[in-house]
């Protein structure tokens, strides 16, 4: 067998590990490995793909990043190249990718992304391609698996943002708002919000009042309590309204808590800051639940290839990992369930979600 490896979208700590993984456990089975650059890069002509063994992978399971590179724009259903007068055009290159496939002599492909990721491989399955998806995203939002390997790194450098930003906001007696990560799903939000003591935790599962907000704030202020810490997740949205965007022809979401925090200090007199944790939360080393997660990915993976289950997706379901259709896993991604005992918790200990 002859396997090839690619990571997609933004990177996430425990890419390597996963990589790492993938490579020791085909090679003790007497496969060779190639790993594809940027995405699907290697295999549209970008760049040829790079031998993947054991010295390769030696002393990655502790970085960040990906040894192979990622893009986010690399989509080859919808590729987009540029016309001779500067114009855009989007072009489908499938079979070019596939075609490139087997001049490579690859008998299967592992690929590492999240949900936009795995869509494009599951399209891609459907046209024949032989693949096995492993799921990545520091926002946790794919279906069907428990927990996703980049989400509990991302959680921890978030908590570890807000518990530095509590002495300076106690210091000044000022309001902090801080936007960690988070498109459609709060998790990252709700979890180091929960965990660093915030006061209010904004999501995109639940439309916010910036009234009921202030309404917040006030009572502390009342109670003796001159600061408060604010956690918004980039897609969270005021009632009535629309997500915040910086760069709204790419969709690129952002400014949440700028406007979250000059309304409060409009409404309520207290002086507000805003703090973007931005790609912090996708750098440095995995913790250990991810390290471990990524590794157990990633030998899963290449186990399925070994069982010729291609189109599915390796997904925790503690205890175990198991083998989920690529189809079931980007058909209802997750969201954070409003029912959920982490929700019924931080609303009793006072959280307020704006609602």
């Amino acid at each position: 067998m002859r396997i090839a490896i690619s990571t997609g979208g933004g990177d996430a700590p425990g890419l390597n590990a996963v990589i790492r993984a993938a490579v020791l456990t085909a090679v003790h089975r007497g496969w060779e490995c190639v790993g594809i650059k940027r995405g699907f890069g290697s295999l549209l002509g970008e760049e040829p793909p790079v031998p993947l063994g054991p010295q390769e992978v030696r002393g990655i399971t502790h970085l960040g990043g990906t040894i192979l590179g990622t893009s986010n724009r690399g989509n080859p259903l919808k590729w987009r190249m540029q016309r001779p007068d500067g114009s855009w055009e989007e072009r489908d290159r499938t079979q070019e990718l596939l075609d490139s496939f087997r001049a490579h002599r690859l008998d299967a492909l592992i690929a590492i992304g999240g949900e936009g990721t795995l869509g494009i491989v599951y399209e891609l399955w459907k046209k024949g391609l032989p693949v096995v998806g492993v799921p990545k995203t520091i926002d946790n939002d794919v279906g069907v698996t428990v927990a996703t390997f980049g989400f509990d790194t991302a959680v921890a450098t978030a908590t570890d943002a807000i518990d530095k930003v509590h002495s300076t906001a106690e210091s000044h007696e000022r309001v902090m708002v801080v936007e960690v990560m988070g498109r459609n799903a709060g998790f990252i939000a709700l979890h180091a919000g929960l965990a660093g003591s915030a006061d209010v935790i904004l999501i995109p599962e639940i439309p916010f009042d910036i009234n009921k907000v202030c309404d917040k704030i006030r009572r502390r202020e009342a109670e003796g309590r001159h600061f408060s810490i604010v956690v918004a997740a980039e897609g969270a949205v005021p009632k009535g309204g629309s997500v915040s965007l910086i760069d709204p022809e790419h969709a690129r979401l952002g400014g949440i808590a700028d406007k979250v925090a000059h309304s409060i200090e409009q409404m309520t007199g207290k002086e507000s800051r805003s703090l973007v944790l931005g790609h912090l939360q996708r750098g440095g080393s995995p913790t250990t639940f991810d390290r471990l997660l990524a590794l157990r990915f990633g030998a899963a993976a290449v186990r399925l290839v070994a069982e010729q289950k291609f189109g599915m997706m390796v997904a925790l379901q503690p205890p175990r990992i198991t083998a989920v259709p690529l189809a079931e896993a980007i058909a209802t991604p997750r969201r954070v369930p409003l029912d959920s005992d982490t929700i019924a918790t931080a609303r009793d200990l006072g959280i307020s979600f704006g609602d």
